[in-house]
């Protein structure tokens, strides 16, 4: 039998072991017919079980020219219920096959250790599933055809985390961000940016409640300084823009006029106050 294997389909087979046959034998399997190794038509070779009608059905082994390996078994030709695929870059998917496709429960593993445990169907994550990548960030919960889509939880190598939903793979609807350094938004995304209504806390207790739109605060907001100071008004690109009341410490309220961030007047009585929201 030609050995089509190379170095990285040798050194994932290395790593997982021998392919685990563990099914019950069917009733039907006393008719099927034992093979050796057989060279199929795009040579590829072929070593096991086959029906009497010369199709590929029970346990089987298929190693194609560019190292890519199958094992598990099959039905009328085609992969089918438990199976391992190895690639010839070395990434390899173990789990349930429906006519030659991933499909149901399985694990993909890449050669740079990235890893996928879940559902899937016709060869795409669909379902819940878990995501794992050598850095240390996790994914876990629902898939799409492929994408992250619907629920789920994203924790990145530096301890940031998203929880919440997902739109063709990205963070999309509502949910609640953290960052590793304590700041922390809850509330409405729009194709990973904070886009809508929501509020963002600061790890020093300053705070803002209000319109987002492409991660900037904009449209009417809040925002609350650690002593009690608070502004409630209009922004635009991420700072204070148009009219707004300033409230000091003790309540007491400044109207004013604003622009990208500093105010140009006060409306009414008084002439103190505050600046920008920093």
């Amino acid at each position: 039998m030609p050995d089509y294997s190379n170095s990285a389909t040798r050194a994932t087979e290395a790593k997982l072991g021998k392919f685990e046959y563990n099914l019950p034998a069917s009733p039907s399997s006393k008719n099927l017919i034992e093979r050796g190794p057989y060279e199929l038509d795009n040579g590829a070779i072929y070593v096991g079980e086959w029906t009497k009608e010369g199709l590929r059905h029970g346990k089987g082994l298929q190693i194609w020219k560019d190292g890519s390996k199958y094992e598990g078994y099959w039905k009328h030709d085609m992969a089918n219920g438990k199976g391992r695929l190895i690639h010839s870059d070395g990434d390899v998917y173990e789990g349930e096959w429906l006519n030659d496709k991933a499909h149901g429960k399985g694990t993909y593993i890449h050669m740079d250790g990235a890893k996928y445990t879940g559902e899937w169907r016709e060869d795409k994550q669909h379902g819940f599933g878990v995501e794992t990548w050598p850095d240390g960030a996790r994914y876990e919960g629902n898939y799409e055809y492929g994408k992250k889509h619907g629920t789920g939880t994203f924790k990145w190598s530096d301890n940031s985390m998203y929880i919440g939903e997902f739109y063709n793979n990205n963070i999309h609807g509502k949910g609640v961000y953290t960052w590793s350094d304590g700041r922390k938004y809850e509330g409405e995304w729009r194709n990973n940016k904070m886009h809508g209504r929501g509020t963002f806390t600061w790890a020093d207790g300053r705070k803002y409640v209000g319109e987002y739109v492409d991660d900037k605060k904009h449209g009417y907001g809040e925002f609350i300084w650690p002593d009690g100071r608070s502004y409630k008004g209009d922004w635009q690109a991420g700072k204070q823009h148009g009219k707004g009341v300033y409230i000091t410490s003790q309540g007491a309220e400044k109207y004013g006029e604003w622009k990208e961030g500093k105010r140009i007047r006060w409306i009414g009585r008084g002439e103190g106050g505050a600046g920008g929201q920093e």
